[in-house]
This record gives C-alpha cells, sequence and structure tokens, in this order.
C-alpha cells in the first residue's frame, strides 16, 4: 500500500512508529527551578555526536498545567540541564509507570518507586542503579513543524555506568538487556548481539 500522511492511512491503527523499529528509549529526568524532580520516558531520542558526545530527544504534545509543551521541557527551558538514563528490561514498568501524566509537581520518581541520586556535573538527579546514566548540558531547544514539536539537544558533559554492566573494558548490554520501543503499544528486548567488521577492517 501508499499512503500521504496527510491523506490518512485508512489503518486501524497508525503504522508511523511501527516502521521506525525498533527505538532507543531515553528516560530523561529533569528538576524545575523550584527543585522538584520529574521522570519521563522518550523513544523519540538517539545519540548524535562523539565530539562532543550529543543527544537528542523530542518531545510531542502538550499537559493542561504547561503552556506550549510537558514537563521536561519546560524544566529543561527553565535550568538548561537534563539527565538521560537507560532503561534496562528489569525497569520496564517503572518506566511504565513514570510515563503517566501526571500534575506538574508530582513527582515520577517516587510515583514508579525509583531512588532519585544526585548527579555529579549538573543541578539533576538521576535513577539510582540504572545500566547507564549521561549528565547533559542543553545546547539548543529546536521547534520543528506541528503543534509543540520540540527536539532537545544536549552535550553530554559526566557519564555513569554500573560497574557490573562492564565486561573487559566494554559497556555490555547483555548484563542488562536495553528496553527499545516499538510501534503501538509494543516493546522488545536486546538479549542478543552480533558483530560485522565494516568493509577493509
Amino acid at each position: 500500500m501508499f499512503y500521504r500522511p496527510q491523506d490518512g492511512h485508512g489503518l486501524p491503527h497508525n503504522p508511523f512508529n511501527a516502521i521506525i523499529t525498533p527505538r532507543p528509549i531515553g528516560w530523561i529526568s529533569t528538576r524545575d527551578s523550584q527543585g522538584r524532580n520529574n521522570l519521563a520516558p522518550y523513544s523519540f531520542f538517539n545519540g548524535v555526536a562523539y565530539t562532543p558526545p550529543q543527544v537528542m530527544f523530542a518531545s510531542t504534545g502538550t499537559k493542561d498545567d504547561q503552556n506550549d509543551t510537558k514537563d521536561s521541557v519546560a524544566n529543561i527551558r527553565a535550568t538548561g540541564v537534563f539527565c538521560v538514563n537507560v532503561v534496562a528490561a528489569a525497569a520496564r514498568d517503572a518506566m511504565n509507570a513514570s510515563s503517566a501524566a501526571l500534575p506538574h509537581d508530582a513527582d515520577e520518581f517516587a510515583h514508579a518507586g525509583l531512588t532519585a541520586e544526585p548527579c555529579e556535573t549538573i543541578d539533576c538527579a538521576r535513577i539510582k542503579d540504572a545500566p547507564a546514566a549521561l549528565e547533559c548540558r542543553m545546547t539548543q531547544i529546536v521547534p520543528i513543524e506541528g503543534i509543540s514539536n520540540f527536539v532537545v539537544f544536549g552535550e553530554v558533559i559526566g557519564v555513569h555506568l554500573r560497574d557490573d554492566c562492564l565486561t573487559d573494558g566494554r559497556f555490555d548490554v547483555l548484563k542488562f538487556n536495553p528496553l527499545s520501543r516499538l510501534g503501538y503499544r509494543d516493546y522488545s528486548v536486546v538479549r542478543d548481539t552480533f558483530t560485522l567488521n565494516r568493509p577493509g577492517e
């Protein structure tokens, strides 16, 4: 089949997210200007550069208690920092709980039964015992086509790696099995890997 998004797809559910899969999940922790923690998962997330290391995530839609966006973007606008926590398969229920549309002053760490730890380089919390966490300084927030669609870019200025996730000096995803987002309400878990050398290597 072929369809133009502006005309609709004619299917029972939108296939767009199911086409772009699997997607890593950026579990974004922020803190507002009054010191209140926030935590939310974003599946429009990825790394975008090595030197300096940089990441991005996109936020779409709004909340009733925010003007034109969601809590994460509003907090980053106010403070200029955020932390990306890696989601292990074992944390899937906590990740899902943190996606609830709670009031701005609610603490998703507590709601999801997670322990907040202070970051080292930024005034923000991170998830204790996450396999990895990236402390980020926001570099730009870019509005994109559509209502309340924003892409947040950040430079990684601090990296936490859980010691038991290192094998022979390498960050080993099979030690914690990353959770990834598929389409609809579907997810997947990384439980198998293989290596390919580039041509000429």
